[in-house]
């Protein structure tokens, strides 16, 4: 192994040599991947690694490393091959890229990495997470670290990259730094604009970006781009990489049908021959300044550390209740950072705006930037809110579903959910969320039914791991609960019970409310049933579900909801073994199923009243009565 203390040209460019034959040894061995992806941005890689990255890998947390994100995943090899030239890895681990057990996955995955900031290959996001890092060091923790996020061609398709390069323009980026491999060739041809850098540099330069164009394997010109991008200010940085697909042989080099293709054993070899053999170049990789001292990085974890929770003197929105607290726990720690898309007046997420404008920050209406900006805060270990109508969380599904990938910590919620927010209509109306959140790997589903509920869920996400979802409604709601009362995560609340129960009301959110006016109802007519609050949908009770079942007979759902995947499955869960299953649920399954009837949305909602169209969608109190007294028969 060669030590290298000193750059010189002739290591970059043997280092790039090495990246190239790396990433075809480790995809020939491993029988799959993209070696041609990664022997493009080889060269662009090794000049940046071996002068301008700065970042000490044996402390991957030190606040003051460069952030590198490699938008386009699939070149994860070629990450690989970067950690082993920087002796991270060794060249044994290399060669098990992609087997089971090892760390290094077909796209590269944090935590596993110490040295991944967040899970890529679900093309179109690294932008985004790197806009949330950047604004991270620019504005909060005040750092001089700089943020570097490699992009496939192919991505910037995506109208994702776009909203992160109006986002990044927007809050002047000038720490920001995006490099364009433009190989033209994408998984199944050429791309939509190939080699045509005027265009995308025309589209850059329109968004508000610096741009810099330059032949992406010539050593000169790639010094020159990094040392102009560290030294533009006001504005984020593209460098627009002309490069070739598979550079280096001339069995790959820009030849279509190569995407995702590694070579043979004997191409393999005939490959390494051409680019010169086997290197051995290690780098000695700069390691950034000492951090400064603790009051110059931004104050950003402590505070009082005391959350006050809001109290209410009458029927509170619980969406303007999840304000309420933000507002709080903004207060009580500093970490706390809040995004909204363009809806804080009705998210009530513009109290914290106005009680700690340093630590929120507008995406716009842009609800996949808002998840991405998320996850790349989060990694600088930011408690992150971000918060919509519930509606619109379904465009950034597959931003949640990678956050979750990444093990990433963000915190959502949705608000105007389901047909009670009335006259809107039904483009306005989540009715899918819950379904969607809860697939979501170990995620955490919760749905306050009043403004004290609200708060200490609010103050209770602070502390989960991973995703959490919070779900308000538009509608003001009468307070059920004292602010001394507790709500633990995989709880819920039983607010009616008798030993004479002859069923089980399950509620949350708005339909609690007509639970609790059905209980009302019934009783009046000599019939005595249980109610539940079900406020942690994910995990659920499973303990209180059962018990009920077996105390009462019957379990009625009720959910402003459609039918599938919501409360009502989820209440079916804890009866199937399947309530928790991220969580090592160990249920003993029942003899007998309870009898459950699910009470939801079925069809279309339209404009009208909240109450007309609960009514009309059979969830409202005089439906439950009905449905209850039909199973008495």
């Amino acid at each position: 192994m060669v030590e290298v203390q000193t750059a010189t040209d002739q290591t970059v460019q043997q280092l790039a040599q090495q990246f190239r034959v790396d990433s075809i040894r480790a995809t020939t061995e491993a029988g799959s991947g993209h070696p041609t992806s990664c022997m493009s941005a080889a060269d662009l890689m090794a000049v940046l690694l071996a002068k301008y990255l700065r970042y000490d890998f044996d402390a991957p947390q030190n606040p003051n490393n460069d952030r590198l994100i490699f938008s386009k995943g699939h070149a994860a090899p070629l990450l690989y091959a970067m950690f082993k030239a920087a002796g991270a890895i060794t060249d044994e681990e290399l060669m098990t890229l992609r087997k089971f057990g090892s760390r290094l996955e077909g796209h590269p995955i944090p935590q596993v990495l110490p040295w991944v900031e967040v899970a890529t290959g679900s093309l179109g996001q690294g932008l985004a997470q790197g806009v949330g890092i950047a604004l991270n060091g620019h504005f909060l923790d005040k750092l001089p670290y700089r943020t570097w996020v490699l992009l496939g061609d192919s991505e910037s398709a995506e109208g994702s990259v776009w909203e992160a390069m109006a986002c990044a323009s927007h809050y002047k980026l000038d720490n920001l730094t995006a490099i364009l491999d433009m190989n033209r060739l994408g998984q199944r041809g050429e791309t939509a604009l190939g080699w045509n850098s005027e265009v995308y540099k025309e589209r850059a330069e329109a968004f508000g970006w610096h741009t810099v164009e330059i032949d992406g394997h010539n050593f000169e010109q790639i010094d020159k781009a990094f040392q102009e991008a560290i030294k533009t200010t006001g504005k984020p940085t593209l460098i627009i990489a002309k490069t070739d697909k598979g550079h280096g042989i001339p069995l790959t080099q820009n030849q279509d049908n190569w995407h995702g293709k590694p070579l043979s054993k004997e191409q393999a070899e005939e490959a390494i021959k051409t680019l010169g053999g086997q290197p051995h170049v290690k780098i000695d990789v700069q390691k950034p300044a000492a951090a400064p001292a603790a009051g110059k990085m931004g104050d950003t974890k402590s505070g009082s550390g005391k959350f006050e929770v809001p109290t209410y003197s009458g029927p509170v929105a619980t969406r303007e209740a999840y304000g309420d607290a933000l507002k709080n726990l903004g207060a009580a720690y500093k970490n706390v950072v809040v995004l909204d898309a363009e809806v804080s007046n009705s998210t009530y997420a513009e109290k914290f705006h106005k009680a700690h404008l340093e630590r929120f920050f507008e995406m716009y209406i842009a609800e996949q930037l808002m998840v991405g900006v998320a996850c790349g805060l989060a990694t600088r270990e930011k408690s992150v809110f971000s918060s919509t109508f519930a509606a619109f969380f379904t465009r950034a599904y597959d931003f949640i579903r990678m956050a979750a990938i990444s093990r990433a910590t963000i915190k959502l919620a949705g608000s105007h959910a389901g047909c009670s927010i009335g006259e809107d209509g039904p483009s306005q109306m989540a009715l899918e969320d819950l379904a969607m959140m809860r697939a979501i790997w170990n995620s955490t589903v919760l749905y306050p039914s009043d403004g004290v509920s609200t708060a200490k869920l609010v103050h209770a996400m602070n502390d989960i791991k991973g995703v959490s979802y919070m779900r308000t409604t538009r509608s003001k709601t009468r307070i059920l609960y004292k602010e001394d009362e507790e709500f633990p995560i995989g709880g819920s609340k039983l607010l009616k019970s008798s030993a004479e129960d002859q069923c089980t009301l399950v509620g949350a959110g708005i339909t609690l409310h007509e639970c609790l006016k059905a209980y009302d109802e019934l009783k009046s007519q000599g019939i005595t049933v249980r109610v539940i609050d079900l406020y942690s949908i994910k995990p659920v009770d499973e303990k209180t579900l059962q018990k009920a079942a077996k105390e009462t007979g019957f379990i009625v759902t009720v959910e402003d909801h459609w039918i599938e995947g919501g409360l009502g499955d989820a209440v079916l869960g804890a009866f199937t073994g399947k309530g928790n299953p991220e969580r090592g649920s160990k249920l003993e399954i029942p003899q007998e199923m309870p009898k459950v009837v699910k009470m939801a949305v079925h069809d279309m909602p339209g404009s009208a009243t909240p109450d007309e169209l609960m009514d009309a969608a059979g969830i409202s109190a005089d439906h439950i009565v009905r449905t209850v007294k039909s199973l008495m028969k």
